[in-house]
């Protein structure tokens, strides 16, 4: 499969790139939400955000503990707080919309952690991504474009 050239008309790439920007800044937690955006992008299969994201959640002092098991973070306990975990659980949700909608319990969860902003953020990032993915992954853009 062959990468096609053109992402997005401009206009577009800039307005999703406003939505994820704000959405990070408003969560307040660069390597939340870092976990958050690798952890979608492993759902949406997007190995051009994976590449991008894990070099910025480097940056931002995730340890590799975290980044190495955030693919089985249920089951990693002691390796994620109870915050990242209601973080983590939401991001699924929003992402893999099996059911039709959020759980309850689980967007109860996350409302724990968060406030009514940063939750509203959490899920514009949740969104950002998933815009992000779905291009990347329509678009066959293959990892290793990131540069800093």
């Amino acid at each position: 499969m062959t990468a096609r050239t053109r992402l997005l008309d401009p206009a577009v790439g800039r307005a999703m790139s406003a939505l994820s920007k704000a959405a990070k800044q408003g969560l307040g937690d660069p390597a939340l939400a870092e976990l958050v955006v690798i952890r979608a992008s492993q759902l949406n299969h997007c190995a051009f955000c994976l590449d991008m994201h894990l070099a910025l959640a480097r940056e931002h002092g995730v340890s590799e503990k975290q980044l190495d098991l955030l693919a089985a973070w249920e089951e990693a306990e002691d390796v994620f707080d109870e915050r990242e975990r209601a973080a983590l659980a939401l991001t699924e949700a929003v992402t893999v919309l099996t059911e039709g909608f959020v759980p309850d319990e689980v967007y109860e969860q996350a409302a724990k952690h968060f406030d009514e902003v940063r939750l509203a953020h959490l899920i514009g990032l949740v969104v950002a991504i998933n815009n992000w993915n779905r291009v990347m992954v329509a678009r066959r853009i293959p990892p290793g474009g990131y540069t800093p």
